[in-house]
């Protein structure tokens, strides 16, 4: 990626910029985050807050410094790769850091247990020990749910459960127990696996309590006041059916017609709230106590978390491509053979279509503490119930800026547009477009790359909405 690409992003979960290098705890805690999660840069020689373009005095000095730094204060051993960029008159520097399956990081002084750090948004957050755990398992060839449970027998699974699940698309085999790794051998006994103790095991509360989905309708747009709430604690195939009717139980529903047909138009498209709810299953964090996955209906958006943050490697941006690293690998080959779950990687592009062919915006993907949270939104339907009338400098100021992001798109692969070019386009001042391009920037629908607000060079982008959907909201 190349470095004006990088200064037009905003921080997040794979970026970070650092002034210098005069905080090298803060740098070496963010290089073992990034190891540890999805990979990432680091930028030296940028203000974080106002992205002013300082650079560095003696590149060469602060290359062999954090070289060091990283070699002495981080294990297991990181080797990123360290790049000089030319940047006018000075020069930054870039670190970057690829995920490690040698994972976890930690940062040396801090030991093992204590110096293990992830990324979450745009921050460093110290690992607890069961993210640590996972850690260690993705560094693995085995999933969590791929463990077996040893002090179980292969009679704690109910075939009756998975008998009717499979009902109308083939017969299902005693075998299948071990094709599908609901059971594995476990010093010469067939036990059963997390993942089959947790599709059809008789009594996966035992070990799993908070294996159900918590499911509520709020009155408004907060949870002060609930209307209805139910715990949906059936297997986790069944959890499907019974999560969506209790959403379509909450939704409004009108008739449209198509040409000769009769469409039922929901307030969320019903492919999108299912797809939301398996993606929901497939990828929670089993082994996490006092979480259970929960839905929640408001006014003007739904919302489906579940505990455990992306797996390491995956970014929210590797989502929307489809592209996708599934936490619970026997939980979702069983789904896709009941029909359940397409291929891997498909979900969250079903849910963006969905939502796009209903009107609606594309749902809303994040993570946050040791949770990751999908919202569907209502494009705003019933928030305001009477326009407010703009005054006609209001109007004025409006119109100027659609007319001035159209123009930054125009300029994006051009390297940007300066404030002259604006306001030779646009017939007004430079000072005019320098005043509505800090509003701009302020409100983060636009990106300004330069030295400082009095640089002459000073360039403007407009903001990449995808790589902002990576900052820590």
């Amino acid at each position: 990626m190349d470095l004006l690409t990088l200064l037009t992003r905003p921080e997040g979960k794979t970026l970070e910029f650092k002034r210098d290098l005069s905080s090298p705890d803060r740098v070496i805690r963010t290089l073992v985050a990034f190891a540890n999660t999805a990979g990432g840069t680091l930028l030296v020689g940028v203000e974080d807050k106002s992205r002013r373009v300082l650079g560095i005095a003696d590149p060469l000095t602060e290359e062999e410094r954090v070289a060091n730094l990283i070699a002495h204060s981080i294990s297991p051993q990181l080797i990123p790769e360290i790049e000089i960029l030319p940047w006018r008159r000075t020069h930054l520097l870039a670190v970057h850091v690829y995920p490690e399956w040698t994972i976890p990081h930690y940062v040396a002084k801090l030991g093992a247990e204590d110096g293990v750090f992830i990324r979450i948004g745009s921050t460093n957050r110290q690992a607890d020990p069961a993210i640590i755990a996972e850690l260690k398992r993705n560094a693995g060839t085995e999933s969590y749910d791929e463990y077996p449970v040893p002090q179980l027998r292969q009679d704690a699974l109910d075939i009756g459960i998975a008998t009717e699940l499979f009902d109308g698309i083939r017969a299902f085999r005693p075998r299948d127990l071990h094709t599908l790794k609901l059971t594995t051998t476990h010093r010469g006994r067939t036990v059963p696996t997390v993942g089959g103790l947790l599709l059809i095991g008789k009594d996966r509360f035992d070990r799993f309590p908070d294996a159900y989905i918590k499911a509520a309708r709020f009155d408004g747009l907060t949870r002060s006041r609930v209307l209805d709430m139910v715990e949906i604690r059936v297997p986790l195939p069944q959890m499907v059916d019974e999560t969506v009717a209790f959403v379509a139980k909450h939704m409004t529903r009108a008739l449209a017609f198509g040409g000769t047909r009769r469409i039922e138009r929901w307030t969320y498209p019903l492919e999108a709230v299912r797809e939301a709810v398996v993606n929901s299953i497939l990828h929670a964090d089993y082994s996490q106590i006092g979480g259970p996955i929960r839905l929640a209906v408001y006014d003007d958006r739904l919302e489906v978390e579940n505990p455990g943050l992306l797996p390491a490697g995956v970014t929210i941006e590797d989502l929307r491509r489809g592209v996708s690293k599934p936490r619970n690998r026997v939980i979702a080959r069983f789904f896709h053979e009941i029909r359940l779950a397409e291929q891997w990687g498909s979900g969250i592009p079903r849910m963006t279509e969905a939502c796009a062919a209903a009107g609606l915006p594309a749902p809303d993907l994040e993570e946050f503490a040791t949770h990751f949270r999908v919202t569907l939104r209502t494009a705003g339907r019933g928030v305001r119930k009477h326009p407010i009338t703009k005054r006609p400098s209001e109007r004025r100021a409006s119109a100027r800026d659609t007319a001035i992001l159209e123009l930054l798109s125009e300029f994006k692969e051009r390297g940007g547009a300066s404030a002259h070019e604006i306001a030779a386009r646009l017939g007004v001042t430079d000072r005019t477009v320098r005043s509505q391009m800090a509003r701009l920037v302020g409100e983060g629908r636009a990106v300004a790359v330069g030295s400082g607000p009095h640089d002459p060079q000073r360039r403007y982008f407009v903001i990449d909405t995808k790589s902002a959907m990576e900052t820590d909201k």
